[in-house]
């Protein structure tokens, strides 16, 4: 029997799939949560096969919520089940760990062959979502900001990174208050962050230091 836990906030699409579920015999509905929050927990309390996955719901979400189940619970499979297909909802859940990526006008015997496939260790993606991760693919990973910078914007953005002062970072480097500045004014547009002190918060996330 594959045990399956629905997460969405329409209480309506919980108890369409629910009802639909129970019309087959190798599956069971254990439990239905109403938001992100609650479907980790429950996850975690009963640990079911296959969570349903709704993306945009009240609180944590579907992409947070999908993160924190497959490190709690690796072993339950996340089939997101959404109306949604843009690039913001599609890329975050599969980092997230979502294991099956299908739409809400999907037909319930679709529905049904991504369960049983979850199980089986097979992932089924909705041809849309399967062509966008197929192009990103094709055109690589896209590039870290940082990889923009100058030799001489590294360096000052590393120095930046050890919370060194304009004037520190000039006498350091044997250079210009002035040219200091410019080249401080450049990484933040190239890094798309607001100040000194997110610049050196992406040192640090990025390993720069």
């Amino acid at each position: 029997m594959i045990r399956v836990l629905l997460v969405d906030d329409h209480e309506m699409v919980r108890m369409g799939l629910a009802a639909y579920l129970s019309t087959e015999d190798d599956i069971e509905v254990v439990a239905e949560a109403g938001s992100g929050e609650e479907g980790v927990r429950m996850t975690i309390e009963l640990r079911p096969d296959v969570v349903l996955m709704d993306l945009v719901m009240e609180g944590i979400g579907g992409v947070e919520a999908t993160r924190r189940i497959r490190e709690a619970c690796p072993a339950s499979k996340v089939i997101v089940l959404t109306s949604f297909i843009d690039d913001e909802k599609v890329y975050p859940v599969i980092e997230a760990g979502a294991f099956s990526y299908l739409l809400k006008t999907s037909r319930a015997a679709e529905i049904v062959k991504a369960i049983r496939s979850a199980v089986a260790g097979e992932p089924v993606l909705e041809s849309r979502v399967a062509g966008k991760i197929m192009a990103r693919f094709r055109h690589g990973q896209e590039a870290h900001p940082h990889e923009q910078l100058t030799p001489r914007e590294l360096e000052v953005l590393k120095l930046i990174g050890q919370g060194k002062s304009n004037q520190e970072i000039a006498d350091e480097l044997i250079i210009g208050i002035k040219t200091v500045k410019t080249h401080v004014s450049n990484i933040l547009a190239k890094l798309n962050v607001e100040d000194r002190t997110q610049a050196a918060i992406y040192v640090h996330t990025h390993h720069l230091g």
